[in-house]
């Protein structure tokens, strides 16, 4: 195919197939669409995955994260450390939580909380913290042993958000199994999905069980409400979707990955960064994320290309209007926030379609 066709190339592009279609049609069939034994499999399933013991399912990431936030015993008045570069649902769930989000800067190479960042932010705050929330951004695992000691040290929950990071590892161990808890997200551009769903996985059998009940209006069993919760539950219909792309996550990554290699050979000629991946450290490439001096004008470039791009994100969370109350600066975080650019990689790239990103991408040198 040549680049003159203006084959269009998706940024994203959900893979549900037949096996999903009639997992999907045995529920509906079932007549058991809610919460049940479809979406306690899922659970047990993804736990297993993450090398940990419990998995409670949400209705979506977001809601993980506020209910991996609660079940830690996130409250009113206290304090979170995370990211200004994610998505605003980073943030949003401390707030829901009632407690105070409060950020630190990001390494310029991996995108990711710098350790000497987040203990700056916490020594200026007298040592102050209640839990670091760290975010594998783009699918890249942040610098896990750092901010495990760091948590240690000043007596902090750790609680992973790895909405775009199933499959990735840190030292051969998978996201999720390194916090108190960590959560997923099974968004339909995600590196597996639900249609809409998330994930709570811990080791810990009480915060897993305070977590299943905060999702479920706080019950201990059918009509005996504890505390206060939600109806944040995942349905049989989106864990049976679930089930069958877990099986297909090894594939999906090795995809990503694959497509991600055959840009960074082509970039290394270009006046562009491409995504860096420490030693130790294994990249679940939801996004390919390149920095570039000229954003828009490479952007522009791949569009008359017919090669679709993202900005994963173009405004640091601080600088949301919603967090204008937010007056301390991140400039490594800001500075991103102009240049990343995210290219395709998904797997459903056929080889054309990979064929005409690479080329894309190889003759933004020439312009």
């Amino acid at each position: 195919m040549s680049l003159e066709d203006h084959r269009e190339v998706p940024i994203a592009a959900p893979a549900i197939g037949e096996r999903e279609r009639e997992r999907v049609d045995n529920v509906l069939d079932s007549g058991m669409l809610a919460d049940g034994e479809e979406v306690r499999a899922f659970e047990r399933e993804f736990a297993t995955t993450c090398h940990v013991d419990h998995g409670v399912a949400t209705s979506n990431g977001t809601t993980a994260l506020h209910t991996a936030l609660r079940a830690c015993g996130i409250g009113e008045g206290d304090t979170v450390l995370t990211t200004p570069f994610s998505f605003v649902a980073t943030a949003n769930a401390v707030r829901f939580c009632g407690a105070e989000p409060v950020f630190a800067d990001i390494d310029p190479e991996t995108y990711n909380l710098d350790p000497a960042s987040v203990r700056e932010a916490i020594e200026i705050r007298g040592g102050d913290v209640d839990a670091i929330l760290p975010v594998h951004l783009y699918g890249l695992p942040a610098e896990m042993d750092a901010l495990c000691a760091l948590a240690e040290e000043y007596d902090a929950a750790l609680i992973e958000d790895a909405a775009q990071a199933h499959g990735a590892r840190y030292d051969g161990e998978p996201v999720g199994s390194f916090g108190d808890a960590a959560t997923f997200s099974f968004y339909p551009t995600k590196n597996m999905t639900t249609a809409e769903g998330g994930m709570v996985v811990t080791d810990d059998a009480e915060i897993a069980d305070r977590a299943a009940r905060f999702v479920n209006h706080g019950r201990n069993d059918r009509y005996e409400h504890v505390e206060l919760g939600h109806n944040f539950r995942m349905t049989n219909v989106a864990a049976a979707i679930g089930r069958v792309q877990l099986k297909r996550l090894s594939r999906f990554v090795r995809a990503r990955r694959d497509n991600a290699a055959a840009l960074t050979e082509v970039i290394e000629d270009t006046p562009l960064d491409p995504p860096t991946v420490p030693d130790g450290l294994d990249h679940a490439f939801h996004q390919y994320t390149v920095r570039a001096p000229d954003r828009d004008r490479l952007a522009d470039h791949l569009e008359e290309k017919g090669v679709g791009t993202g900005i994963y994100y173009p405004t640091p969370i601080h600088e949301q209007p919603a967090y204008d109350g937010v007056d301390e600066r991140f400039p490594v975080a800001e500075r991103a926030a102009t240049e990343v650019l995210s290219l395709p990689v998904h797997p459903g790239l056929t080889e054309a379609d990979r064929d005409a990103v690479v080329d894309a991408v190889a003759m933004y040198q020439i312009q």
